[in-house]
C-alpha cells in the first residue's frame, strides 16, 4: 500500500490491524506492561485517524513512529510520578506486626490479570524487563528499536531528539546494562545455570520430587521479613521443608525467570515489570543446592545489580528436573 487515497480510514484500519502484532510488541518492549501496550496502541490509533496521511509512503513505520511517540510520553511521565514501586514495600512503612496492608504498591492495570502478566515475562524475558525498567525513556527507546526491531539510529534519533551519534551512545549503554556482569566461564557455571533453571521448572511444575533431588539434604534457605511478609525473617532448613516452601510458590514462579545477580545466576521475580523479590542460591561440590537467600528488601534490592542472561551463553543442554546424576556430570 503506497497511500491512503479514496477511504482513507478503512485503508488505515486495515493497516494498523495487520500491523498490530508489530506494534503491541513495541509497545509491550517499550513499556512492560500489556495493559499500557493495550492503552497506547488505543492512543496511537486515534492519533492517527486526525493525522494527515496523504505524504506517508511507508504506513509500518509510520505507525511504529506513533507508537512510540505514545510510549516515549508514558514513560516519561511514569519517570516523573513519585511512586516507587519498591518503596510501597519499604519496612519503615509497615505496621509493628510487619503487615504493609495499609501501603500497598501502587496496582497496575495489569495487576487483576496474573495470566497476561505471566505471558509477557514469558515473552520479553523476566531479568530483561527488569533491566529495560531501570533505563532512561530516552536509552530504552534507542536499544528496544535499535536491538530488537532493527530500527536504524538516524530514524530513532527525531523520536529522542538526539543525533544519531548520541543515539546510538544511548542504545551502547543501555546494551552494556541490560548485559551486565557475565557469569565466570566454566563447567561450574554453566552447571548451576542448569540447576537454577532445574529448580524453576519443577516449581512451576509443582514436581516435589524434583524439587528434593535438586537440593541438599541439609540446605538451607533465609527469607527476609517482606517475602511473605512476615514480622521477623524465615530461616528454613531441610531438602523437604524447602521444597515443600517452593510448591507454595507456584503462582509466584509463573512471573519469575533466570536472571545474573552479581554476575551469578539467580531467579528474579517480578510484579508490574519491577522487581518484588530475587533468589540466590549456592552450591556444594556435587551440584545440588546448599543455600537460597531470597530478599525482598528494597535497600537489598537495589543493591543487586540484575542483568539477563545472555541466550549465546552456553547451556549444555537442560538436565531434566530433579536428575542429580545429570548435574553432577
Amino acid at each position: 500500500m503506497d497511500d491512503f487515497t479514496g477511504d482513507a480510514e478503512r485503508r488505515l484500519a486495515a493497516r494498523f490491524e495487520a500491523d498490530r502484532p508489530h506494534l503491541t510488541a513495541v509497545a509491550h518492549r517499550l513499556l512492560g506492561s500489556a495493559a499500557e501496550a493495550d492503552d497506547a496502541l488505543q492512543e496511537a490509533w486515534l492519533r492517527a485517524r486526525q493525522a494527515d496521511l496523504d505524504a506517508v509512503r511507508n504506513p509500518t513505520g509510520w505507525l511504529t513512529t506513533v507508537v512510540t511517540r505514545v510510549c516515549l510520553n508514558l514513560l516519561r511521565a511514569r519517570r516523573n510520578r513519585r511512586e516507587d514501586f519498591l518503596d510501597a514495600y519499604d519496612h519503615t512503612s509497615c505496621d509493628q506486626s510487619g503487615d504493609p496492608a495499609h501501603d500497598t504498591p501502587p496496582v497496575s492495570a495489569d495487576a487483576g490479570d496474573p495470566a497476561r502478566q505471566a505471558l509477557l515475562a514469558d515473552e520479553i524475558g523476566v531479568a530483561l524487563l527488569v533491566v529495560l525498567d531501570t533505563l532512561g525513556p530516552a536509552e530504552r527507546v534507542a536499544f528496544v528499536l535499535h536491538d530488537m526491531f532493527a530500527v536504524p539510529f538516524e530514524e530513532i534519533a527525531p523520536l529522542i531528539e538526539k543525533t544519531p551519534a548520541a543515539t546510538r551512545q544511548l542504545a551502547s549503554r543501555a546494551r552494556r546494562r541490560v548485559q551486565g556482569r557475565p557469569p565466570a566461564p566454566g563447567a561450574d557455571a554453566v552447571r548451576r545455570r542448569r540447576a537454577v533453571e532445574a529448580f524453576l521448572a519443577a516449581t512451576r511444575g509443582g514436581d516435589f520430587s524434583a524439587l528434593v533431588a535438586l537440593l541438599d539434604p541439609d540446605v538451607v534457605l533465609h527469607a527476609d521479613a517482606l517475602v511473605v511478609p512476615t514480622p521477623e525473617p524465615i530461616t528454613v532448613r531441610g531438602a523437604e521443608p524447602v521444597a515443600q516452601g517452593a510448591m507454595a510458590a507456584m503462582g509466584r514462579a509463573r512471573i519469575t525467570g533466570l536472571a545474573l545477580l552479581d554476575g551469578e545466576f539467580g531467579l528474579v521475580m517480578v510484579e508490574h515489570g519491577r522487581p518484588r523479590l530475587v533468589l540466590a542460591f549456592a552450591f556444594g561440590t556435587d551440584g545440588r543446592i546448599t543455600g537460597i537467600d531470597i530478599v525482598a528488601e528494597p535497600e537489598r534490592l537495589r543493591g543487586t545489580e540484575i542483568a539477563a542472561v545472555d541466550p549465546a551463553y552456553p547451556a549444555a543442554g537442560h538436565a531434566e528436573a530433579g536428575d542429580p546424576e545429570e548435574l553432577d556430570q
